[in-house]
């Protein structure tokens, strides 16, 4: 699978299925801080990942005043 993690913004290639969780530990990210989007819809911690599955990884951003 494609992924795509933003900020710092890098691309990496991943072979096999996983859940977005087992990816989410794989990479060192904490699931509660970040976005997953399987080919344009976001998807729960645990949605499985095919191999030829896009995903985007995006931090969740909040703030306000």
């Amino acid at each position: 699978m494609k992924v795509l993690l933003r900020n710092p913004s890098r691309e990496i290639e991943l072979a096999g299925r996983r859940s977005v969780n087992s990816l989410l530990a794989e990479l060192a990210l904490p699931r509660e801080a970040h976005l997953v989007i399987r080919n344009g819809t976001l998807v729960p911690g645990d949605a499985d990942l095919a191999a030829d599955d896009l995903v985007e990884i995006r931090p969740v951003i909040s703030g306000g005043a």
